[in-house]
């Protein structure tokens, strides 16, 4: 099973559409969770998750971050390539950070003991988060799907 957990029901919303997935947002392959946003929820979600998973399971915290402008609007991030901040609060404005988001730092407590667990995020603003709406998260997340697909083919026959 490949657990995804997402903070925000539009980025969840692109697996659900993605995969056709009913109410439960779940299938033989694949589940879609939706933490909120935060460490905090992002961990206890988490958490939750790694109790019910076997060994062989995937669990992959999927969402948007903001990013200086050496990243494209829609670029994949991994996170295990690249330094990714978590912060408490939205980044209008930064000399100091390159990616950041606000729910890694939960996921990363609650994975501590999985194998199988990444991060990928899709940069969805230059440090402007209140320009993002819904419908542009869900499509960014939407758009890069079949790309966190290869990726994650990629690291697991490692």
């Amino acid at each position: 099973m490949i657990y995804v957990i997402c903070a925000l029901k539009c980025e969840a919303q692109a697996f659900i559409d993605k995969y056709k997935l009913d109410k439960s947002k779940k299938n033989e392959l694949i589940a879609i969770i939706v933490s909120g946003v935060g460490k905090q929820n992002m961990q206890d979600a988490t958490s939750r998750v790694v109790l019910e998973m076997q060994s062989n399971d995937i669990i992959l915290n999927v969402g948007i971050c903001g990013a200086n402008e050496s990243f494209e609007i829609g670029e994949l991030v991994d996170a295990s390539e690249h330094r990714l901040t978590c912060v408490d609060n939205e980044v209008s404005q930064s000399d100091v950070y390159t990616l950041v988001d606000m729910e890694s730092d939960g996921f990363l407590k609650a994975t501590k003991d999985v194998k199988n667990s990444y991060i990928f995020k899709i940069v969805s603003d230059h440090f402007q988060p209140k320009s993002i709406t819904k419908e542009f998260a869900k499509s960014l997340v939407f758009n890069a799907i079949d790309d966190i697909n290869r990726l994650l083919k990629q690291k697991v026959k490692k």
